[in-house]
């Protein structure tokens, strides 16, 4: 499992996928695809990994004032 999943829904349908694995934001819908260009999802990539480290840092801060491990 990936540590970190952003999924991006409309109407309950799945438009797009990040993950701590693949480091990649991917449409998930053929018109999606259509529509926007690389440059579109390499910025949404650099937009999803910044908020993969805040919320990785937050989780540190929440551990510590919680006094939780692992």
């Amino acid at each position: 499992f990936p540590e970190f999943v952003i999924v991006g829904l409309v109407d309950e349908v799945q438009m797009f996928h990040y993950d701590s694995n693949t480091m990649k934001t991917e449409p998930k819908q053929d018109w999606m695809e259509k529509i926007t260009d690389q440059q579109y999802w390499e910025s949404q990539t650099q937009r999803a990994q910044g908020d993969q480290q805040v919320f990785k840092a937050d989780i540190e801060i929440l551990k510590q004032r919680f006094n939780q491990t692992g």
